[in-house]
């Protein structure tokens, strides 16, 4: 993203040298912030309406807002209790079933004062679920949960993360954020090359500088990077291909996780939940998982 000026914002980056925790790496970014400071976890798809929590966040005159969200399971997560108000009383990380006594979790959205911020130490690993936020309740400080009722995924793991990009491809997200490429529902199909009978069943993105070989079949529910090679007779149907990609004549791959410059070769199969590492070759009529 550079310096941002593509998006119209002024970006800075922070970089830890030794891994700081999820406050550590908040306070080792500090000095570039003030006033509220927003703070997002990065493994999270989401569509909430942070104006929205702002607004809460003001409206509550909190100190600390964080975003919640209702999940099914809370015991995968970090699970807080709010008063009538949405004044957070009580953390319970990662809890066993017979703790669970509400469905509101941590998702990852976070409105701070800066000043608060000068209560993480520096210079080491802190944790902002197990270490900053049970202390500002302890200390008294205005601190709130936001509720809210939008699409929210963590996508911290190799399926979420599949599952987060057919979601987009679905619509299931709402955003203004358009992939680089061909949409199969789009005009700019010339924007990849596609060979005789080659086609793209939506949904699917395929970026740019990618080529279809003859009677390749792209999609529904596929994504594919830039520059990106389908050979001939190809499937690829739920899955996701970083760039770089080659996949050989006759090979399948079904919901999965290719990474950027895998050599696929002919007559392969990878199939569903099998995750590629990028750089891998993986050789003529093999099958993962096996």
């Amino acid at each position: 993203m550079g310096d941002g000026r593509d998006y119209g914002v002024r970006l800075s980056y922070a970089v830890e040298r030794e891994p700081l925790g999820t406050a550590g790496g908040v306070r080792n970014a500090a000095d570039l912030v003030a006033g509220l400071v927003v703070v997002l976890n990065g493994d999270v798809l989401t569509d909430a309406d942070l104006t929205a929590m702002l607004r809460f966040h003001r409206a509550r005159q909190a100190a600390a807002t964080i975003y919640l969200t209702r999940v099914p399971d809370p015991t995968a997560y970090g699970l807080v209790e709010v008063d009538g108000r949405g004044r957070i009383d009580r953390f319970v990380e990662k809890p066993d079933a017979a703790q669970v006594t509400t469905d509101t979790v941590n998702a990852g959205a976070y409105a701070l004062d800066r000043v608060l911020l000068d209560r993480i130490p520096a210079g080491r690993a802190v944790s902002i679920e197990r270490e900053f936020f049970p202390a500002l309740l302890r200390d008294g400080i205005a601190f709130y949960g936001w509720v809210a009722d939008h699409y929210w995924l963590d996508i911290g793991s190799p399926g979420t993360y599949r599952q987060g990009q057919l979601d987009l491809l679905a619509g299931r997200v709402v955003t203004d954020v358009a992939p680089r490429g061909v949409r199969a529902d789009g005009p700019a199909r010339d924007m990849a090359a596609l060979g005789p009978a080659a086609t793209i069943a939506p949904p699917a993105v395929i970026g740019a500088g990618s080529r279809l070989a003859a009677g390749a079949r792209v999609g529904p529910a596929a994504v594919l990077g830039e520059r990106c090679v389908v050979g001939d007779r190809a499937v690829i149907e739920g899955a996701v291909l970083w760039e770089d990609v080659s996949v050989g004549a006759d090979a399948r791959l079904v919901d999965c996780v290719v990474g950027a410059g895998v050599q696929v070769g002919p007559r392969a199969t990878i199939g569903a939940g099998a995750v590629v590492a990028s750089g891998v070759v993986v050789p003529a009529d093999a099958c993962l998982p096996a």
